[in-house]
């Protein structure tokens, strides 16, 4: 998600879906402590007293909120990907993955990353809740690429690892384009991962 994205026809979204998308984009660029009740409310240009409302566990629950966001956004990318390859391979989809990324530091330079992952490191040993909700935010990601990849002819048993790995191998890219402010990690992985990922296809099953 680019610094400037928000959901399609987000005008037409109420206060409550405004404040979720708002605690994702201020995680993903200063963590969850930048996620504070105040700093999402007036983000999303809602009432103050719809906090409690909307989200009775207060900034546990939005927090967990966001990061199923999340999850939910990178599994809907997938088909678009995919929509974008002439030919998808499974190379392919993962270069458009790492360019997603790529467009967005080369745009907007490097203050954005992944929210799910942010909540990891911040409250993954704090918040039992955090750490369900991004875990389950990684399987609802993976499993549409695992999908793709089968599509493309990669054996089911192989494609869930892979997508795993590609998963993996792009967050562990974001993390050190950030830190070196350059988009050679993200460049670096896509060449270098592509060949292994198109070489799953037609194995054996």
């Amino acid at each position: 998600m680019t610094a400037t994205e928000r959901p399609r026809g987000a005008a037409r979204y109420g206060p409550r879906e405004r404040m979720v998308f708002s605690a994702a984009q201020l995680m993903r660029r200063e963590g969850v402590a930048a996620a504070g009740m105040r700093e999402v409310a007036a983000r999303a240009e809602a009432p103050r007293g719809s906090l409690q409302h909307y989200f009775p566990g207060g900034k546990e629950q939005l927090v967990a909120e966001a990061v199923a966001w999340a999850g939910r956004y990178a599994a809907g990318r997938v088909a678009r990907f995919l929509d974008a390859l002439p030919e998808p391979t499974p190379g392919g989809l993962f270069a458009e993955m790492a360019r997603q990324w790529t467009d967005e530091y080369e745009t907007f330079g490097f203050a954005g990353g992944c929210p799910v992952a942010a909540a990891v490191v911040d409250r993954a040993e704090s918040s039992e809740a955090t750490r369900r909700a991004a875990a389950d935010a990684f399987a609802v990601w993976t499993a549409p690429v695992a999908e793709a990849l089968t599509g493309m002819g990669v054996p089911a048993p192989r494609a869930t690892a892979l997508a795993t790995l590609m998963i993996c191998t792009l967050e562990g890219a974001i993390l050190m384009a950030r830190a070196e402010r350059t988009t050679r990690p993200l460049t670096i992985a896509a060449t270098e991962l592509g060949p292994l990922l198109d070489g799953a296809v037609g194995e054996a099953r």
